[in-house]
């Protein structure tokens, strides 16, 4: 499996800062839109994950944590603009999350990502139910282990009824797919704020000037308007 690091991102949406790509392998049965809906799925960013997947780009993962160990102190770079945390599937590879962290102290890395941590998101039916609860609490403390040092793991929600119940799980940020006609922040169900990013309606901000999804203690639940050629099936998860 193959991680890639874009030192300056031309993507208008993160601004020149650095991020990085991981192969689709890395992206969990778990996520809706792997089969459909994903906004990576199309354009440059596309092409770019294809290559990084076949291994046409990128590197292991042990020589893409020693890039990251040589960005500068307090840089902010975005973990993922393709592909999830590393491990296959549905499972999270503690040992290199670990090497990460460690790799990203003094920096401000930040992700997103659908390993599961609900039961209710582990499709596996090859899996025991004693299983299933094995790899959602491995996967839940990994994630919690991370934010608490240093490296922020933002989890995503399908909507917001999805965002609720990961937002009380208390391990993490949490972000969330909105409908694409989304305008203005909203409040979820349970009462929980979704602060619209600003980047997906201001021409003047954008995640290096933002910084918003890096922050672990934000509080509110972070909204993304879905977007793309896809954004009908997405939206067809917000009802």
């Amino acid at each position: 499996m193959q991680t890639s690091l874009t030192r300056i991102s031309h993507n208008a949406k993160t601004g020149p800062i650095p991020v990085s790509t991981t192969s689709k392998a890395s992206c969990p049965d778990a996520c809706p839109f792997k089969s459909g809906g994903c906004y990576a799925q199309g354009g440059p960013v596309n092409i770019h994950w294809q290559k990084v997947t076949s291994g046409e780009r990128g590197s292991d993962f042990d020589s893409f944590c020693s890039e990251i160990k040589r960005l500068p102190k307090n840089q902010l770079w975005r973990h993922n603009q393709a592909g999830d945390l590393s491990g296959t599937n549905n499972v999270i590879d503690i040992s290199n999350l670990r090497k990460l962290v460690q790799a990203n102290k003094g920096r401000k890395g930040f992700t997103y990502t659908h390993k599961p941590v609900l039961l209710e998101d582990v499709k596996d039916n090859n899996l025991t139910a004693r299983e299933k609860t094995i790899l959602v609490n491995s996967n839940r403390a990994a994630i919690e282990s991370a934010n608490k040092n240093g490296f922020t793991i933002n989890l995503s929600g399908n909507n917001k009824a999805h965002a609720d119940k990961l937002k009380q799980l208390n391990i993490a940020p949490v972000v969330t797919v909105v409908k694409s006609d989304t305008v203005g922040n909203q409040i979820t169900e349970s009462g929980n704020k979704v602060v619209i990013c600003p980047a997906t309606y201001r021409d003047n901000v954008n995640c290096q000037s933002c910084g918003l999804c890096q922050k672990v203690e934000r509080g509110a639940i972070v909204g993304f308007p879905s977007h793309g050629v896809s954004k009908k099936k997405v939206d067809a998860l917000q009802n």
